[in-house]
């Protein structure tokens, strides 16, 4: 088999700014808000090792409210052809694929979204491991029963957990729904399951890239950002493979062995450039000098070192940097952060977030 570079992206975030799922709860009325409680308890019991449980699963949760407010499929993908892509996602995709590398996404997206983007970034549907979801079917299963039993936790999410976000109220109310009420029903049983690709999941879906490429996952390179990336990007920086957290937060950026915070993904052909040309010891080498000269860098780009940047991206910087509101990239290596440094690295890349995704960077 040809022995080429492989790099698994995650899809939102990374390569989409949207958050799907948010997006399409935005059909039903007040659906946001109901989004953020889920998304909240997704956190809580991630957090607290629920078993069985994985983060992200999110998208499970929600299905019963898509199934009562009536949205398809094809709402899925009406929301996703809006969905605006990462800025230089295009461009770095195109490079990598010229440079030789293999590439693929990992998402706990919706198959309806994901398959969608990854077709305008010209990654094929066999390099694109996603969530099932067979919303048009599911919908034939709903019962009286069923309905009534999501009228009554919608109205107590709105009128009392959305307004008090407390954990334990969120957590009590909805394991009673989740674990005690409509598990017990023919509807419950199908969403139990639906198998969301997050946390050890994505783990799975890593092992299963390395095997069909025959490559160990000390030679392959994770990139993501949130709670439903933290155990993919462990795993690899713990395989000895590289883990990138792009403009994550605070789940994501303690598991990963370098960070970077940028208003654009071209600034990640630095790193796969360093990879290239010297493999992980020349990415830490790159990216501590970054860490260490960044203002010095921005200062004079010209001035760069040839090692630590690509010709096509001084470029890029050189062109950008004039531009109102432009912000200089970050890189920090994060092997062996303390907790100190840990902090101030979440705090930038909170701000890169919030710039890039607007009301998805709250989301976990």
């Amino acid at each position: 088999m040809e022995n080429k570079n492989i790099i698994c992206f995650d899809l939102e975030g990374p390569i989409s700014l949207q958050d799907n799922a948010f997006e399409v709860m935005g059909l039903i009325k007040n659906g946001k808000r109901i989004f953020e409680v889920i998304s909240r308890y997704d956190d809580i019991l991630t957090l607290e090792g629920r078993e069985n449980y994985e983060p992200g699963d999110t998208l499970k949760l929600i299905v019963p409210f898509l199934i009562y407010h009536d949205i398809s499929e094809e709402d899925i993908r009406g929301i996703s052809d809006n969905a605006s892509l990462t800025p230089g996602v295009e461009y770095t995709i195109h490079k990598l694929r010229d440079e030789g590398w293999r590439l693929y996404i990992i998402s706990t997206s919706y198959e309806q979204h994901a398959y969608n983007i990854a077709e305008r970034v010209g990654i094929p549907r066999e390099r694109t491991f996603c969530t099932s979801l067979p919303l048009d079917e599911l919908k034939t299963e709903m019962k009286e029963r069923d309905a009534e039993l999501i009228e009554n936790v919608e109205n107590d999410i709105l009128e009392r957990l959305y307004l008090e976000m407390n954990d334990e109220m969120i957590k009590e109310r909805l394991d009673r729904f989740y674990y005690r009420e409509i598990n017990k029903t023919d509807f419950g049983n199908i969403i139990n399951k639906i198998s969301v690709v997050g946390g050890s999941r994505k783990v799975d879906a890593v092992i299963k890239i390395s095997n069909m490429n025959d490559k160990k996952i000390s030679d392959m390179i994770a990139v993501g950002d949130s709670i439903t990336d933290y155990k993919m990007l462990d795993f690899v920086r713990h395989n000895d493979g590289i883990s990138i957290v792009f403009n994550g937060n605070d789940y994501a950026v303690p598991y990963a062995n370098f960070g970077l915070a940028s208003p654009d993904m071209r600034f990640l052909l630095i790193i796969t450039s360093a990879y290239t040309n010297g493999g992980k010891s020349n990415v830490k080498r790159v990216v501590k000098r970054w860490e260490s000269d960044r203002e010095k860098f921005e200062e004079n780009p010209e001035g760069i070192p040839k090692e630590f940047i690509p010709e096509h991206v001084r470029k890029f910087l050189i062109e950008r940097k004039s531009e109102p509101g432009f912000m200089m990239p970050y890189l920090h290596n994060l092997e062996d952060a303390d907790d100190e440094k840990i902090k101030s690295v979440v705090e930038i890349h909170r701000k890169f977030r919030e710039f890039m995704r607007g009301e998805a960077a709250k989301l976990g």
